[in-house]
């Protein structure tokens, strides 16, 4: 079987992270955002609130010179004139200032948080989407829940001052104006220690982007490894794995600590010389100003006002070096989604096609799992009529679950159609085709919910005739109803309230619920007692009967007593394909006819005749 040689495709950051080795170099999410993103028309549908957080920013950096204003009248005008009515009057002035300006920032406070819950609103159902659909394109993640988690991210820092000082930066030449008419000296003063915070910040950029990138890798290998370790706890306490995967996790959860260490190290080295240096600015103005003073070049209240002013300007720069930190995470975050976003594009809706009714077509089609290189499945072809019932056997490792994940669309083949009265799955949209495909995976998985809703899958208007339908043709209707509360009983997550027999059953019944035209069934009665068997091929000839097709994978040759047709899979190929009472004795006849230890099917493709 030839391999598939074309290079792998990469994902949008979101790649699979292995143990326990790190990948030294920084990720793509410190580049540029995506022009035209997804993310960016979200956020430029806040269009409206941005420019109302832009006019109370103007009103609230208009404000700020209330207090400078204020010690200015004080010293040049009340102390030399000593007026208690002109010192009463300003403070009343000022009050009301200081009291408008608090109100400002409150809603300019507020607006924010909304509009990082309405981008959350906005893009939230396609990261969730986006989130589902990724192991389809690009296989299994080492943390399938960072999407959702850069989302809360991007959220919490619109949500936090951070963004404010972008609105407040504009400003900063307005104040070195102002202070800048104060006293020419004064002016050069605060622009010498404008530009040496504005370096301080660009050296925060630097100097944090590639540890920040380690930490973002160090935390999806810890967080996925904590998921693997939940999924299977029970492996872990039954074969003694705790300790190594403990090991495994310490090892990533430490690489993780050193390098946020390292940004926090980092950021707040540069942040504690901000203030200080803001600090030293503030004092070298009120020196600077006695100077002008002595030499009867400026006045008392200058100083104090020079002082406050400078304070302020250098309050966004100050602002900014202190959530430098968030803001990277964010733009990592905002990268991420923007490429996990446009690599994954919404789906278009076709054309809706009336439901199948007629048959199943596979036309030479080559399957592989997502993201890998290795093709499984090749040249596999076969047509069924309505009414048919379909058993695929095979060694482990030939490609039968490979293959009917393909028939059910979870698979897009590389090569090939598989085609519904004659439309191909991509004519469908993925909501409109699960309607009529039943699937019942070889690894069940339910989800925390009521019996009744898993069964209707999470239908919001459910059909109680359906289900409980479904649920009789399973043979699990009994079993449901003596349960404390029936089919509003919660299972838990995953299902676990029942046993693993209950739960492949129910998700049997999930899979008949609305009788679908295809019914796909990998390894069905894996978990089944003898009662489970009986109800199983009663649901088989169920579907026969009423003019679906089944198409099931089978380890037990009982249950091939209910198939038409076999076909018979050996190294992700066909290798025999015909009635069931012409198949089954070739293959019988030929595992007999065999040395002990050689494989039992024939390697060759060839029709029963």
């Amino acid at each position: 079987m030839a391999a598939d040689r074309r290079p792998r495709r990469r994902g949008g950051g979101y790649s699979a992270i292995g143990l326990p080795q790190l990948r030294a170099e920084a990720p793509v999410a410190v580049t540029k955002p995506i022009p035209g993103s997804e993310l960016a028309g979200a956020l430029g549908s806040c269009k409206g609130a941005l420019a109302g957080v832009a006019l109370f920013s103007a009103a609230s950096n208009i404000l700020m010179l209330t207090g400078a204003m204020y010690m200015l009248q004080v010293y040049d005008r009340v102390l030399p004139s000593r007026s208690v009515p002109t010192l009463v009057g300003i403070s009343i002035l000022a009050s009301v200032l200081f009291i408008g300006q608090a109100v400002i920032d409150l809603v300019r406070g507020r607006i924010m948080t909304r509009i990082g819950a309405e981008m959350d609103e906005a893009v939230g159902g396609r990261v969730f989407t986006a989130i589902t659909r990724l192991p389809l394109v690009a296989g299994q993640q080492g943390d399938g829940l960072q999407p959702q988690r850069d989302l809360d991210i991007i959220r919490t820092f619109l949500s936090s001052a951070g963004p404010t000082a972008l609105f407040d930066l504009p400003w900063l030449p307005f104040y070195l104006a102002i202070i800048w008419s104060f006293h020419p000296t004064l002016g050069v003063t605060a622009v010498c220690g404008t530009i040496v915070l504005v370096t301080l910040t660009a050296a925060t950029e630097v100097f944090t982007r590639k540890p920040m990138g380690g930490a973002v890798l160090s935390s999806v290998r810890r967080n996925s490894l904590v998921e693997a370790s939940r999924r299977n706890a029970e492996v872990l306490a039954a074969m003694g794995m705790g300790r190594r995967l403990h090991d495994h996790w310490r090892y990533a959860s430490r690489q993780y600590l050193a390098q946020q260490q390292r940004v926090s190290d980092i950021a707040g080295g540069f942040g504690s010389v901000a203030k200080v240096l803001r600090l030293m600015l503030q004092s070298a103005m009120l020196g600077v100003g006695a100077w002008l003073v002595i030499h009867g070049e400026a006045t008392a209240g200058i100083i104090i006002a020079g002082s406050i002013l400078s304070g302020r300007a250098l309050a966004p720069v100050d602002l900014a070096i202190a959530h430098w930190r968030n803001f990277v995470g964010a733009r990592q975050s905002w990268r991420r989604l923007s490429q996990l976003l446009a690599r994954l594009p919404q789906d278009a809706q076709p054309m809706a096609l009336p439901a199948p009714r007629s048959n199943l077509t596979v036309e030479r089609i080559t399957l592989g799992a997502p993201g890998a290189q290795r093709i499984i499945v090749q040249g596999v072809e076969l047509r069924l009529e309505a009414g048919s019932v379909l058993g695929i056997i095979g060694p482990s490792g030939s490609g039968k679950s490979s293959l009917v994940r393909g028939l059910v669309g979870a698979w897009r083949p590389l090569a090939g159609r598989i085609k519904l009265d004659g439309a191909a799955l991509d004519q469908w949209s993925s909501e409109r085709l699960g309607r009529y495909v039943g699937y019942l995976p070889q690894d069940v998985e339910l989800f925390a919910g009521t019996v009744a809703a898993n069964i209707a899958r999470f239908d919001p208007e459910p059909d109680a005739n359906a289900i409980v339908a479904a649920a009789r043709s399973a043979g699990i209707h009994d079993l449901i109803v003596s349960l404390g509360n029936g089919y509003e009983t919660q299972i838990g997550e995953g299902g676990a309230a029942l046993s693993a027999g209950q739960r492949q059953r129910v998700a049997l019944a999930r899979a008949l619920y609305g009788d679908p035209f295809l019914v796909v069934l990998d390894e069905p009665n894996s978990n089944l007692d003898i009662e489970g068997d009986i109800a199983l091929g009663a649901a088989i000839l169920g579907v026969k009967a009423r003019g679906g097709i089944v198409v099931m994978v089978a380890h037990r040759q009982n249950i091939l007593t209910a198939a038409d047709f076999v076909l018979s899979m050996k190294d992700g190929q066909m290798s025999m394909f015909g009635p069931r009472e012409r198949v089954l004795p070739q293959i019988f006849n030929a595992s007999v006819a065999m040395p002990r230890g050689r494989d039992t099917v024939p390697s060759s493709v060839q029709l029963a005749n």
